[in-house]
């Protein structure tokens, strides 16, 4: 008996500093996705619509946080987005993808707040609508209130935001804000040596929450990487190689980040009545200005108005959005005005089978005008693909969509 007690307490010092080094580590995420239907009207595609099965964004995230003391605590996210319909947001068959999610790491206070660092959802996704929560992603606010150009410019990326050092304040009484810096929002970071001028991307985000009402505003500055061009001598071939340059005097020029410095002004603000009807409002307001000349291209609002009801297990969603005229120099030629205006309105069914696990129903549909081509939100990186929307092309969409919440 004295034995085994002994081998018991030996065990117990080897494995106690192991316990006390170990941080709690939490699984976390959901499936969600589908099966869907879209279709282009006013099209001159040979081929219009597509049936298939789509993600909706699935991810598994993992939590780390470790109790540093003194009301401190270091914490690491890493959100791997998955795609069970194909795999391609699993390695190996796509690797840069394992943790392509709100991923960072940092440090933690109930005092100071939150820094850290890594990659971020930043400015876009403010929108108050609370449709693609459990219905079809394609069908989000953000695929007009994210976009400009005539909807074929992502503003923010429309996804995560990287190189971000990423600050949240603590929360008093109800307010709280958000101070992020990217010192390269579209790509790696290449400066030296590069001859390219230094881009980054800055993110305001104050925002008030009461029991029933919320009221925000997001500000948004990015500037790219911008462009260098090197003329080459019209020598040989093989001679030229070497410097980088192809035969005959060709100029090479350096691949900027992005095509255009992005100024982004979003207001947004929502009310829950008692019943379980939440009325929203979004408004933003974003304009492009090419990176070498300063000309803006593009600058146009858009309205969104959310509508969610819920009682029991049921819930029915929708949206109305309007994107007006683009008053930008690209869609302003002296020749006459190009018509860049778009409507978009969802309507959506969820049921909850239980607290992790829901169905739902889902149609929309864009309406662009000659100028406009703004598509459905990730219809081409997570949905069915295809080439998107053309000028003046409709987009509409029927889905079937579950999700399942761990």
């Amino acid at each position: 008996m004295n034995k085994k007690l002994l081998a018991v307490a030996v065990a117990g010092v080897f494995a106690a500093p192991v316990a006390f080094a170990q941080s709690s580590v939490t699984i976390s995420g959901l499936i969600k996705g589908g099966y869907e239907s879209a279709k282009y009207s006013n099209s001159s595609k040979a081929n219009s619509s597509q049936n298939g099965v789509v993600d909706d964004s699935s991810r598994l995230i993992f939590n780390v946080k470790e109790d540093l003391g003194g009301g401190m605590a270091a914490i690491v996210q890493l959100d791997m987005r998955i795609k069970p319909d194909d795999a391609q947001g699993l390695a190996p068959t796509n690797p840069s993808n394992i943790v392509s999610g709100n991923s960072f790491f940092g440090l933690t206070s109930s005092q100071w707040g939150t820094i850290s660092l890594g990659r971020r959802d930043l400015h876009y996704f403010n929108r108050e609508s609370n449709l693609t929560d459990k219905a079809s992603l394609r069908a989000d606010s953000i695929s007009l209130l994210a976009y400009a150009g005539g909807g074929g410019t992502a503003v923010a990326n429309a996804t995560r935001t990287q190189n971000v050092v990423h600050y949240l304040s603590p929360n008093w009484s109800g307010f709280t804000f958000i101070l992020a810096y990217s010192s390269s929002p579209s790509g790696t970071d290449t400066d030296i040596g590069s001859g390219i001028r230094k881009g980054y991307a800055w993110n305001f985000n104050p925002n008030y929450q009461a029991a029933n009402w919320q009221i925000g505003y997001s500000y948004w500055d990015s500037k790219p990487d911008g462009t260098t061009t090197t003329t080459c001598p019209a020598i040989a071939a093989s001679s030229a190689t070497g410097l980088g340059c192809g035969a005959g005097g060709v100029t090479t020029t350096a691949a900027a980040a992005g095509a255009s410095n992005q100024r982004g002004d979003r207001l947004y603000g929502s009310y829950v009545f008692p019943f379980g009807l939440k009325i929203g409002l979004a408004w933003d307001k974003s304009r492009l200005k090419n990176s070498a000349s300063g000309v803006t291209t593009s600058k146009r609002d858009v309205w969104s108005l959310p509508i969610h009801y819920t009682w029991g297990n049921h819930g029915i969603y929708f949206h109305y959005d309007w994107a007006g005229q683009d008053k930008g120099s690209t869609f302003n030629p002296a020749a006459g005005q190009i018509d860049a205006k778009a409507t978009m309105w969802a309507l959506a069914y969820a049921y909850d089978l239980s607290k992790r696990t829901s169905v739902a129903v889902t149609y929309a549909a864009i309406n662009n005008h000659s100028g406009a081509a703004y598509n459905f939100f990730t219809n081409t990186s997570l949905g069915l693909g295809g080439p998107g929307a053309a000028a003046g092309e409709d987009p509409k969409m029927f889905g079937v969509t579950m999700r399942h919440a761990f």
